[in-house]
């Protein structure tokens, strides 16, 4: 660690994201996050103990997991993000003549942070900011698993679907990309870019479109 940042405050960074990770929704115990963090239960009780006075971390059942506060402070960040996101999402809409959306990993769920309908069709998708659905299921949350499987620096991955969250409606979507922070470790925050519509969707001709807005995103928000 560079001498001019703070140990502590690193590691109580540290514990944060080891609980953010979707292995880890069930919480994990004051052991396990020393074993993790390889540092003594003392200090990790100081940690959580500091962590849950700001309601950012919780403990119950003798399990340590994330607290409401977090929700509060990621509320507080939609904001900017959806500023940053409108320019690369309005220009993929209008290109692509679909939806298009930014979509987030939160736990096993995907949730469609920023919608921007296309300005010159007739008809399209009508899709709510704030919709969740499984990580599994549609476009935007399936790009959000191949990355999760992928490493930094591959070519993204284009996904597309059929039907899978509306009846009729195609999608496609690529996961930002991830380039890994110091250390190896990938930033804590996961997200896809995609289109979707009521017609076909040509992955040769919209997923290039598709994976540029997606490299634009990944600079606005970096």
């Amino acid at each position: 660690m560079p001498p001019e940042t703070s140990q502590t405050l690193d590691r109580g960074i540290r514990v944060v994201e080891l609980l953010a990770m979707p292995e880890h929704s069930a919480g994990l115990t004051i052991s396990e996050l020393a074993g993790l963090l390889a540092t003594g239960r003392p200090v990790v009780y100081r940690l959580v103990a500091t962590l849950e006075s700001h309601d950012l971390v919780t403990r119950r059942d003798g399990r340590v997991r994330l607290g409401l506060g977090l929700h509060r402070l990621a509320a507080a960040v939609v904001p900017s993000i959806r500023e940053a996101a409108l320019p690369a999402l309005r220009v993929l809409a209008d290109a692509a003549g679909a939806t298009a959306h930014l979509t987030v990993a939160e736990g096993d769920e995907a949730v469609a942070l920023v919608v921007v309908e296309p300005r010159w069709t007739d008809y399209h998708v009508a899709y709510r900011e704030g919709a969740r659905h499984p990580l599994d299921v549609g476009a935007g949350g399936r790009a959000l698993l191949a990355g999760r499987a992928g490493r930094a620096g591959r070519e993204p991955q284009v996904v597309a679907s059929s039907g899978e969250l509306q009846a009729g409606a195609f999608g496609l979507a690529v996961a930002l990309p991830r380039s890994g922070g110091s250390g190896g470790s990938e930033p804590g925050v996961e997200a896809s870019v995609g289109v979707v519509a009521l017609h076909e969707l040509s992955a040769e001709a919209i997923g290039p479109l598709v994976c540029r807005a997606a490299a634009d995103l990944a600079r606005a928000l970096s």
